[in-house]
């Protein structure tokens, strides 16, 4: 039985005319919501994983696809980080209630952080009691992306907007475009010490060949004020889909949720 099949078909709902697909589990607080990486969708491993976890122990549990992936409406390669940082607060404003806990999956971990940021700013960063970053990517357009162009990439984003290069993950290619790369400048996180008011817990894979285990500790590095746990995973590539990450990946979430019910000090 597929994914889709176990979970049957998805609510949506309207995000500036685009539907935006999600799955919603009724439960106890904190809620887990689910941020997914760059073209991936929700009927992926972990948050399937996560999902089962949430039924079997009672928790509200959320996931959604961004518009140009999965099941939403859209065209990906209109997308940027804006876009869908946009979709992820109108999605975590509808249909959440209470406090939660975000599980960012790569891009998702930058969607995280920058859901916090705006959060704080409009007085209901208390709804965020901890993070769960998986092999998180945060800024990885400016430090990742930009740094590696080479010649053709870069006459490519100036003459058509945008380079496509073979995925590892998918028969269909990555798509970069130019205006995903300018916005990205915009939403840069890792410029200085990073508040995120909340336990985060990173998992990295040290064989990540997509987001180096050096990214995770700049990252760290950047989290001064925040209670933070990194696991370094030796042999751990981007997915963290095996049973093992995927162990891990519940025992972080249930850490998180165990934490948010300790009486402050």
């Amino acid at each position: 039985m597929t994914a889709l099949e176990r979970t049957g078909p998805p609510g949506f709902m309207d995000v500036s005319g685009t539907p935006v697909a999600f799955r919603r589990i009724e439960g106890v607080e904190p809620g887990i919501v689910w941020l997914g990486g760059y073209r991936s969708d929700m009927l992926g491993t972990k948050a399937e994983t996560l999902s089962d976890w949430a039924i079997a122990k009672g928790h509200a549990f959320l996931r959604f696809d961004y518009s140009g992936h999965g099941e939403s409406g859209g065209v990906f390669a209109e997308g940027t980080i804006s876009k869908w940082l946009g979709e992820s607060l109108a999605v975590f404003r509808a249909l959440t209630k209470g406090p939660q806990i975000l599980v960012g999956s790569s891009m998702g971990g930058w969607i995280a952080l920058r859901l916090v940021q705006e959060l704080r700013k409009a007085g209901e960063g208390g709804r965020v009691l901890g993070l769960v970053l998986l092999a998180p990517a945060p800024d990885f357009t400016y430090e990742l992306v930009e740094p590696s162009l080479n010649k053709r990439q870069k006459r490519e984003l100036a003459e058509k907007g945008y380079f496509a290069e073979k995925s590892e993950y998918s028969p269909e290619p990555n798509i970069y475009t130019r205006a995903l790369i300018e916005d990205g400048r915009a939403n840069r996180v890792m410029t200085g010490p990073i508040d995120t008011h909340c336990p985060v817990h990173v998992l990295q894979g040290m064989a990540d060949p997509d987001v180096p285990h050096t990214h995770a500790l700049k990252l760290v590095s950047m989290l001064p004020a925040d209670d933070v746990t990194l696991s370094l995973i030796p042999d751990g590539d981007h997915r963290l889909s095996r049973p093992e990450d995927l162990k891990l990946l519940v025992r972080a979430v249930e850490g998180l949720v165990a934490q948010a019910w300790l009486p402050a000090p």
